[in-house]
């Protein structure tokens, strides 16, 4: 059977996936790697490539790759990603897998959306923002039905909006950005050093705490905020929400669905929806997959 092998590497695991082009899942792996490990993550992909591989009997007939940071132009390589997974700016992911096809390369948001677009939740539509929650925010757009890239890969980073113009600097230097306001990588800033996770946070705002209520409820706020400006400016059909912040569930999507009502521009009724992702930490692989197939 030809499928393809769809790779995603993530800041502290790999996941693979080997998929038909109709969209069939043939094997799925998840794979750990040290941070700390000098390029441990390069060789464990190769060996989850090969382990796929040899579990479908037959190579794969072509093989997709996302990662944070932005893809060069020519698609073989991440160009640009400061400070993290050092070795991974300029790596030529053709020549380190050693396979016969060019393996086409991706940012991580850019291919969670796709894979949402193929198999998830915003299978069907043209017009979607996607965001996931976790230690950033990571963003993406599909805009006429066409993956929003821009002129370098910048396209859809929306976790460096600017919400606030005197706000801490995001890690690309945008003042008070989305991922200030929600992101884990500031949570214990925001709680005054009560919390070291997310997690831990609503934990307790479910649990009654006033404090973290009032925290919780504040990045919320933002984020709601900062997708009433999304819909302003992609004017999308659905609002796609992952990421390990996504899985609180009701804490999460209905206080922002409330603070979403009186701000969004509705004309004639039109109102994008909020809808939860469906492909969980997967989305990333399937996306590379889908680009592999048709990019």
């Amino acid at each position: 059977m030809t499928y393809t092998i769809g790779i995603d590497l993530g800041g502290s695991s790999i996941k693979g996936v080997a998929v038909t082009a109709s969209g069939e899942t043939l094997s799925r792996k998840r794979t750990d790697f040290a941070e700390d490990e000098a390029m441990e993550w390069a060789k464990k992909i190769r060996l989850q490539l090969d382990e796929l591989q040899r579990e479908r009997g037959t190579p794969a007939a072509s093989v997709g790759l996302s990662a944070p940071g932005l893809a060069a132009a020519d698609t073989r390589s991440i160009a640009y990603l400061p400070g993290k997974l050092h070795g991974l700016e300029g790596l030529n992911w053709t020549e380190h897998l050693r396979t016969p096809q060019p393996v086409p390369v991706l940012n991580d948001a850019h291919a969670a959306l796709l894979g949402e677009s193929w198999l998830g939740a915003a299978k069907g539509f043209q017009h979607v923002v996607m965001l996931t929650l976790g230690t950033g925010v990571g963003g993406a757009a599909l805009v006429d039905g066409k993956l929003l890239r821009g002129r370098i890969g910048r396209g859809g980073h929306f976790g460096h909006a600017s919400l606030d113009p005197n706000g801490a600097p995001t890690i690309c230097g945008a003042p008070g950005g989305l991922e200030v306001a929600i992101g884990n990588c500031t949570i214990r800033e925001r709680s005054h050093g009560r919390f070291a996770t997310t997690h831990d946070l609503i934990a307790a705002h479910l649990a009654g705490d006033t404090d973290a209520t009032c925290v919780w409820l504040k990045s919320v706020k933002a984020l709601a905020c900062a997708i009433c400006s999304f819909i302003n400016i992609i004017d999308p059909e659905i609002v796609v929400i992952g990421g390990g912040i996504a899985r609180a569930g009701k804490a999460l999507f209905d206080p922002l669905q409330r603070f979403l009502d009186p701000i969004e521009w509705r004309p004639g009724g039109s109102q994008a929806k909020i809808l939860p992702a469906q492909l969980g930490e997967f989305a990333g692989a399937y996306g590379a997959a889908f680009n592999a197939l048709h990019g």
